[in-house]
């Protein structure tokens, strides 16, 4: 199995202005936001590119991350949004390469907003679901990796990741959430 996103103590010492700590940080959360990018990108050169992006956010602001445990929906989040800007820009045949993406105060405030609803949707999960749903969907670890790891059937595992995609659909969909 792949290495686990970095560790809290990382986490804190990274949002409390280490550089060392910082860098260690991007480092490992490498692979996963590559992960990610690669996953949810329509080619592999805005994989790459919405990847980089990722990280270089994370590296300017991670000082803003509230909750240590919410690094890795933080980071989906972050790449899935460069991803849809990219195909976005595509669809609309706008030259990436001659354009400079900023992102406004109210868009980097919604963002976060959104990556705290997830962030608090997968906390509310019961440990069995929350714990699939992690190593599934945010870690990239294949379906029987997890029922392995886990000590599940694999019809067992489905059966909880079904259920916890449920749940965070629904707490994501209601707007009092």
């Amino acid at each position: 199995m792949e290495a686990d996103w970095p560790r809290d103590s990382l986490i804190v010492a990274a949002q409390g202005g280490d550089a060392s700590a910082i860098a260690a940080l991007v480092s490992g959360s490498h692979p996963h936001v590559q992960r990610f990018a690669r996953s949810l990108c329509a080619s592999p050169e805005d994989a790459e590119d919405s990847a980089q992006e990722a990280l270089i956010i994370l590296y300017r602001k991670i000082g803003t991350l509230r909750a240590t445990g919410a690094l890795a929906s933080w980071m989906f989040r972050i790449v899935r949004n460069e991803c849809l800007r990219r195909a976005r820009r595509t669809l609309r045949g706008d030259d990436l390469a001659n354009s400079v993406v900023m992102v406004s105060a109210e868009e980097d405030a919604l963002d976060r907003l959104e990556a705290q609803r997830v962030a608090a949707a997968i906390a509310e999960l019961p440990a069995d679901q929350r714990r699939v749903l992690i190593m599934r969907d945010i870690q990239g670890h294949s379906g029987r990796a997890v029922a392995d790891a886990l000590g599940l059937s694999t019809a067992a595992m489905k059966s909880r990741l079904h259920r916890a995609r449920a749940t965070v659909r629904a707490f994501l969909d209601n707007p009092a959430s």
